[in-house]
């Protein structure tokens, strides 16, 4: 495999004749660099005006490997061809280099430039780019390779510091500048014999020099002899020296004003291709160090080859450098998985238009009123903070009031809200700041937020943040974990990338409270009081390291966050959404095809009915459901021949046909259990009928399951959430049953008319069916999980789950 190398642009604050001048005291031996053991110069030509030079120099370098592979390669140096071509007039410095040794084995290409900054003439511009192919090596391919990179790696890092003790060097002898060549006089140039390559020189020479006139003739501004060297949308429009003051130690700018000027010149997260050069994407290095953090040489050039690719493939928008770079952390650097991973992204963002999606959102009015989150500060090194009070969560209310999908696109805007202010934290602080912070409270977290659809929501809101926005967040703090806790974690823990999962720390109790705990990542005056801090909710010092924008003015001395972290609690029956209008609703966003909850309407005599057919004994049926309106009688049968279809219906003929057709009797109200068959020989009665009742207690005596008999009906109220789940014994068909329930069967001609006219119950439902194997140990299994809201909905909320027999 080929590896490559391409750096960042290197600025020089020195006129490029100065750069130039240190730059060739490193021949032919350079103590600041240890692998080289000297160079001798095998070729050296000048053309006639002397505008150009070229040097060809063989380098000796030592051989740093191991002693076994020292003494198969058998040689004490490596020698390299390095050939300079030095442009006076145009003020360039050209470098190419190439490996004469084991050439047939290895090949290694080097190639370099010194220029003039494109927009002051005083400084110096340098660019490396490098290629590396092993293509044998008596089995040691890996080994060399590594090698290799390390040295070449080092040797890269040393390059400015070298050029930098030079150019000390030169002031310490008197020499602060080099004058700029000058065109000489016709009569001044000297009578030479020209060889072919004088020769070719020459030509070169006078090409750039028409070059040259006429870029002055048409040009209102006059040529500096430097050619235009584009920098990318991050680095193009660097301030220029003359318009700024320099101070005695001669920074052109603070950090804080630097990071500041580019993040207001470059682009936000996404930016438009157009103003960019596809052939020329490079970023200036003192740009990545400022606004993007320490790099190592390979990280910078991994970072450039993947803008670059981006660029050349987006004909739209592209991602910013800050996106690009956590796509290369989240995969290691490796370009390859990186790249696979962005375009993924970028496909996924186009083909749901996320960024309109964003663009537009407007948080549901129970959002607001009832999700437990918000950005709350600073931590200690100034990155954005969010607080979730997860165990405060009402996870079933939010999912049934704003859907999947809803609750996905809060989640979404919260990833994008944290890159925005991660970018206003740069630029007040002067310094990279990539990722935020993740506080997450357990208190109050019990068996209700074991919910099934609720976990299988949370899992792939996971999966898609996971792939969509890799390495945001700096850490994940979760305090006050209760024992329920790890049977949470295990599940949800397989979904998050191994980086992500390393970056979760844990406190039991009061544990967060000590050293070690939160003090040692928020300051004091941050911790909400109700975590035992001293910040109270929604108020904070006009001083304190929160972005502007999250304030409104309340008093002089103290500011009101906009984002408050609300307590949560249960979310009110009344703003469940029906399955129907969730669907209605949807953002387009596939975090499923259709919402996980089926909503239906049942009149007087109408059934609902789901047939499972059952094909391993031991499967598992859960269900869950609420009774949103009147009452509904529900149960679960097994028939004992499997049905495979529906029996076709029949037309209804005459009066009573009609009249039939007005109480329900339609196809899809229609039940499975046929009228002549008997409770206990056709069907069987698996769980106990359940009646959700608004009002009074009902009694009956059905059959129990399969060979039992249950004396006592359970009654509940309209409003009430049901959740159950179903052992099979048997293979065939089960069937789940609601029907309109009525305390007394119509029998009068006149009851028509109270059918026409009666409200209708209705019902949001859920099941699923699982394998024996897959449900043992799965969040199902905890059947007797509540639906209700624990300590805060002790007499607010009734939950029932249906036993579930020993396995």
């Amino acid at each position: 495999m080929v590896q490559s190398y391409q750096s960042p642009v290197r600025v020089y604050k020195y006129p490029f004749e100065l750069v130039m001048e240190a730059y060739v005291r490193r021949f032919p031996k350079c103590d600041m660099i240890p692998i080289m053991a000297g160079t001798d110069i095998i070729k050296e030509t000048t053309s006639k005006d002397g505008a150009i030079t070229q040097v060809s120099r063989k380098c000796r370098l030592h051989v740093e490997a191991p002693y076994l592979l020292k003494k198969i390669m058998g040689v004490e140096f490596i020698y390299f061809v390095q050939t300079n071509t030095l442009d006076r007039r145009n003020r360039t410095l050209t470098i190419e280099a190439y490996n004469e040794s084991f050439s047939s084995r290895v090949v290694i290409n080097e190639n370099c430039k010194y220029s003039v900054h494109p927009e002051n003439s005083d400084w110096t511009c340098f660019e490396q780019t490098a290629a590396l192919d092993i293509r044998s090596f008596f089995g040691f391919e890996s080994t060399v390779e590594k090698i290799a990179m390390k040295q070449y790696s080092q040797n890269i890092s040393k390059g400015k510091e070298i050029i930098e003790y030079f150019i000390e060097e030169l002031r310490k002898e008197g020499i602060t500048s080099v004058p700029r060549w000058q065109e000489p006089s016709p009569k001044a140039i000297p009578e030479v014999c020209v060889t072919k390559e004088s020769k070719k020189l020459e030509n070169e020479a006078e090409s750039s020099s028409e070059e040259i006139e006429i870029r002055d003739r048409t040009s209102s501004t006059p040529s500096t002899g430097s050619t235009e060297l584009q920098l990318g949308a991050s680095a193009t429009h660097l301030p220029n020296i003359d318009k700024l003051n320099l101070n005695d130690d001669d920074a052109f700018m603070s950090n804080a004003e630097y990071v500041q000027w580019c993040l207001g010149n470059r682009s936000p997260e996404v930016m438009d291709n157009k103003l960019t050069d596809r052939d020329n994407n490079k970023l200036d290095a003192d740009y990545i160090k400022r606004c993007l953090g320490d790099l190592t040489p390979l990280q910078e050039s991994r970072l450039i080859q993947l803008k670059k690719w981006v660029a050349e493939l987006q004909k739209g928008k592209v991602p910013s450098d800050t996106c690009l770079l956590r796509f290369l952390r989240a995969r290691d650097f490796n370009i390859e998985k990186a790249r696979e991973m962005l375009s993924h992204s970028l496909i996924w963002r186009k083909k749901n238009q996320i960024d309109k999606l964003m663009a537009e959102y407007e948080e549901p009015q129970v959002v607001k009123d009832y999700f437990p989150g918000g950005w709350h500060h600073q931590d200690k090194e100034g990155r954005p903070l969010y607080l979730l009070r997860l165990g405060q969560m009402d996870v079933k209310g939010l999912v049934k009031s704003i859907g999947e999908e809803g609750l996905l696109k809060h989640t979404l805007h919260i990833c994008e809200e944290g890159l925005r202010l991660t970018e206003e934290a740069t630029s007040s602080q002067g310094r990279p700041i990539t990722t935020w912070t993740l506080l997450v409270d357990l208190e109050g977290l019990n068996m209700r937020h074991l919910w099934r659809p609720g976990i299988r929501t949370l899992l792939k809101i996971i999966e898609i943040v996971e792939a969509n926005y890799p390495e945001t967040m700096s850490c994940v703090l979760i305090i006050r974990a209760p024992r329920v806790f790890p049977i949470l974690w295990t599940l949800v823990s397989t979904f998050i990338d191994d980086n992500t999962r390393s970056k979760f720390l844990f406190y039991g109790g009061n544990d967060y409270q000590g050293t070690g705990g939160l003090i040692d990542f928020m300051p004091k005056e941050n911790i909400p009081d109700f975590l035992g801090g001293e910040c109270k909710r929604g108020t904070l010092s006009r001083f304190g390291p929160v972005p502007e924008s999250m304030y409104t003015v309340m008093h002089p001395d103290e500011l009101e966050l906009r984002s408050i972290v609300h307590e949560g609690g249960l979310v009110p029956k009344s703003m469940y959404q029906p399955g129907e209008d969730i669907d209605g609703t949807r953002q387009h966003i596939p975090l499923s095809e259709q919402s996980m909850y089926h909503s239906v309407s049942l009149g007087r005599g109408q059934v609902h009915e789901v047939v499972l057919l059952i094909e391993e004994p031991g499967s598992v049926i859960c269900w869950d459901f609420d009774v949103m309106k009147s009452d509904v009688l529900f149960s679960v049968l097994r028939t004992k021949v499997p049905i495979t279809h529906r029996p076709e219906p029949q037309s209804p003929t005459g009066a009573m046909g009609v009249i039939d057709a007005v109480m329900g009797s339609d196809d899809q109200h229609r039940s499975v259990i046929e009228k002549s068959w008997r409770e206990g020989y056709e069907y069987f009665r698996v769980e106990p009928q359940l009646v959700c009742h608004d009002g009074e207690s009902i009694q009956y005596e059905k059959d129990g399951q399969e060979s039992r008999r249950f004396d006592q009906q359970p009654v509940y109220r309209e409003g009430e959430s049901i959740q159950g789940s179903h052992v099979t014994s048997y293979m065939g068909t089960y069937v789940l049953q609601w029907r309109y329930y009525e305390s007394a069967p119509h029998t009068s001609p006149l009851d028509i008319i109270d059918t026409i006219t009666a409200p209708k119950a209705k019902i949001m439902y859920y099941y699923e069916t699982l394998k024996s194997a897959d449900y043992r140990g799965s969040m199902t299994s905890l059947q007797s999980c509540q639906s209700g809201f624990s300590s805060l909905s002790s007499n607010t909320n009734k939950s029932v789950t249906s036993s579930c027999p020993s396995r």
